[in-house]
């Protein structure tokens, strides 16, 4: 699954901060075009702040950080960004197709891109088609289910045609079941697309057969390395000091056991 052109992150020295805040230092990590990385770690340990930093939101307090070839910068079309999901109110009529179409035309971003009325309507087809969506694309996005809605946001973030994707955990508030579809669904786009693609999860057990490394933000750093090599009894119990089991079955399939407890709230 893993790329091998020019890289899509380059991160030396990196540093991140709220005024004077320190929440990271020091980070010095590489993402290879194509790769499928999983981000965790502990409540506050500043996963969706290496996200602002990637897309702009937020300037590094040290260090430098190349995505895709450039500095980052505010409103880059080049990232499909899905945000945390909220509860979305179920009286919101908006149709699942119009929804989709803000993340062609810049509202998403509050930047127009400026689309031809036919571009914008094969973009939005395309994306919509891509998840799966087609059947429930015309109805009240308030009124679907949480897979459905969770599919209609990613098509939303498809819609631009990105070269990278940063999901900021789209699997939480699923069922296990809808976790499962819509991680397979990623890894079938990332696959088919040669997209990056960072994601922000709770449970690491519906990536593992995926990822292609895992990017842990605690203790003040960042950590990278591929799944065999860093999921550990020890280390994740370290990481977030708590008890953390890495269990094997008879099919030698690793699953992780305590983690989703310890990574219940959003860090911020």
């Amino acid at each position: 699954m893993a790329g091998s052109a020019s890289p899509s992150i380059v991160a030396e020295g990196l540093t991140a901060a709220y005024g004077d805040r320190l929440v990271w230092q020091d980070a010095s990590f590489t993402v290879n075009r194509g790769e499928f990385v999983a981000v965790l770690g502990p409540n506050g340990g500043g996963k969706s702040t290496l996200f602002r930093l990637l897309l702009g939101l937020l300037s590094p307090a040290a260090g430098s950080l190349q995505v895709l070839g450039r500095r980052p910068h505010r409103g880059n079309p080049a990232i499909g960004y899905v945000p945390q999901r909220r509860d979305i109110d179920p009286d919101l009529s908006i149709r699942g197709r119009n929804f989709v179409h803000l993340g062609v035309d810049g509202n998403q971003w509050g930047v127009a891109i400026g689309r031809s009325v036919v571009d914008a309507s094969q973009r939005v087809e395309r994306a919509i088609e891509a998840v799966q969506a087609g059947a429930y694309a015309d109805r009240p996005i308030g009124r679907l289910s949480g897979g459905e809605q969770q599919r209609l946001l990613l098509a939303q973030a498809l819609a631009g045609e990105p070269e990278m994707l940063l999901l900021d955990e789209p699997l939480a508030s699923l069922d296990l079941r809808n976790q499962n579809v819509i991680a397979e669904l990623i890894a079938s786009l990332a696959q088919a697309n040669g997209f990056t693609v960072l994601l922000i999860a709770h449970d690491i057990n519906p990536l593992l057969p995926i990822v292609d490394r895992v990017l842990y933000v605690a203790h003040g750093g960042l950590t990278i390395g591929k799944p065999e090599e860093v999921i550990t009894t020890e280390r994740l119990s370290r990481l977030y000091d708590a008890p953390i089991e890495v269990l094997q079955d008879s099919h030698g399939h690793m699953f992780v056991v305590g983690l989703e407890a310890e990574s219940a709230h959003h860090d911020g």
